[in-house]
């Protein structure tokens, strides 16, 4: 694939530029919070190549469903988005997140969803009135960090929000970000490749699980794409502890993974248990 340089990422050589989306670009907090983010990207020299941009429409809602593979998905999502008329996304993230001092602020600041999991009809209808008025919502529909770095179990949120909004879902996948932060890896901050894709829309049907099904299957067609071409550009690759034991990995299986999460909500559960005891 031929390409050129476009705002500070790499894209295909027939990109096209589109006209800014007034209306998105005008919320100057979020998008300086963006550009302050690609400066940073750009200084530790962690290349991100955009595939697929094009299929974000430029103006109106759509629903965008990511993989999960590292602590760099919520603001590599975001760059087809920025790419694309300087467009912006709300992501739908824990209620915990916002609930941390600062943070919570900026979130809101920048309309993004807290999801109340205790509460999910609440989470559900707030993404669904934001894409009815015209916003792009973040959605990660593994609901976690995946260990294994395979797509495991797809909640049916997306598809069902997608539908109930009546917009497009997005499939997209990034590829290469759990080398930069992730669980239980050290983290590399420099000279890292990440590469994104952003597929056609899921045709839907109203049927939430099947609908699922299709989505996680357009976003593994994506998924083999993006690693096949980050080999090609980037290997070979050994026994690295970033690639999926099924690319010949040491990466948890996703059985192994599904245990480590296991303990990790048990552990997360026992402190909370222990907070509530010392305020007793």
């Amino acid at each position: 694939m031929e390409t050129r340089r476009y705002r500070g990422f790499t894209v295909p050589r027939l990109f096209k530029e589109i006209s800014v989306n007034q209306e998105e670009a005008a919320e100057r907090f979020y998008q300086r919070s963006i550009a302050g983010i690609r400066r940073i990207l750009q200084a530790l020299r962690i290349d991100v190549t955009v595939v697929g941009a094009e299929n974000i429409p430029a103006t109106g809602g759509a629903l965008i469903a990511g993989n999960h593979t590292g602590y760099l998905d919520f603001a590599l999502m975001g760059v087809g988005p920025h790419i694309r008329g300087k467009r912006l996304v709300r992501f739908m993230a824990k209620q915990s997140v916002f609930e941390v001092p600062v943070l919570g602020g900026i979130l809101r600041k920048m309309n993004h969803v807290p999801v109340d999991r205790s509460k999910g009809a609440s989470s559900v209808s707030t993404a669904v009135a934001m894409l009815r008025s015209g916003n792009l919502v973040g959605i990660f529909p593994e609901g976690t960090i995946s260990r294994s770095f395979e797509l495991t179990h797809f909640k049916t949120g997306a598809a069902r929000i997608a539908h109930a909004a009546d917009v497009p879902l997005i499939p997209m996948v990034t590829w290469g970000s759990q080398r930069v932060w992730t669980k239980d890896l050290p983290k590399r901050l420099h000279h890292v490749p990440v590469i994104v894709h952003y597929g056609e829309p899921v045709e839907l049907t109203g049927d939430a699980e099947a609908d699922t099904a299709e989505l996680k299957a357009q976003m593994q067609l994506l998924l083999d794409a993006a690693r096949d071409e980050y080999a090609q550009a980037h290997g070979p690759f050994g026994a690295e502890a970033w690639l999926p034991r099924s690319m010949g990995g040491t990466a948890p299986t996703v059985e192994e993974a599904d245990e480590l999460y296991r303990l990790e909500k048990e552990a997360r559960a026992e402190r909370k248990r222990a907070r509530k005891r010392e305020r007793r």
